[in-house]
């Protein structure tokens, strides 16, 4: 179940217009999440952000938790989006393309500022919250799927077992990459050259038995 769809499901619905300000208070909440920690997010902050009385905020999230877990699905919706646009965009482009493009939307959003800071706290919390310990696996589930489908046959000689463990691989070196802080905005020629040092590794790991 996706956001939009967990909201419309609630006892008392939520229109359009509570839809997206529900998006907005995600918004703030995430922006906040990255500049000020897990400590500094408060829905009273929340609320000031977004320009609501802490009520109303509760009416869509009635805690931080819930709120913090909103974010993180929001987050798992748009990562299904991006590759669900890709899969749409490359159809009957060669397998190894797709894959590439994937890893490559991977790589831009865990090295984009407030992304980047958001995972560092949501990994953080796991290491303390059942919450964030179980929506991070959910997230880490999604990725490796994903991975998997890209990669599963590109050599008839490794089984499918054996690509799910390269998958695995695959996704904790993508996600390793959080700890270099990369800008590839200020650095583009160091993104570029790890771009293509991935890219290499990633490929031995999805075609070499």
């Amino acid at each position: 179940m996706n956001l939009d769809t967990a909201l419309r499901s609630k006892p008392t619905g939520t229109t359009e217009k509570g839809l997206g300000r529900a998006q907005d208070i995600l918004r703030a909440a995430r922006a906040l999440l990255a500049s000020e920690g897990y400590a500094g997010l408060s829905m009273r902050r929340v609320a000031q952000e977004t320009g609501m009385s802490l009520s109303n905020l509760q009416h869509y999230y009635a805690s931080k938790d819930l709120l913090v877990e909103a974010m993180l699905l929001t987050t798992m919706d748009e990562f299904q989006a991006k590759m669900d646009r890709i899969a749409a965009e490359m159809a009957g482009r060669p397998q190894l393309e797709r894959f590439l493009s994937t890893v490559d939307m991977f790589l831009e959003e865990i090295t984009e500022p407030v992304m980047h800071a958001v995972f560092f706290e949501i990994w953080a919390l796991a290491a303390r919250h059942s919450f964030a310990s179980s929506l991070m696996g959910k997230m880490i589930g999604r990725e490796r799927k994903a991975i998997y489908g890209l990669i599963r046959g590109l050599n008839p000689e490794i089984s499918d077992d054996e690509y799910m463990q390269r998958a695995i691989l695959m996704v904790a070196q993508i996600e390793g990459l959080m700890l270099f802080r990369l800008d590839r905005r200020q650095r583009p020629d160091e993104y570029q050259a790890l771009r293509a040092a991935l890219h290499k590794v990633l490929l031995e790991l999805a075609t070499q038995k």
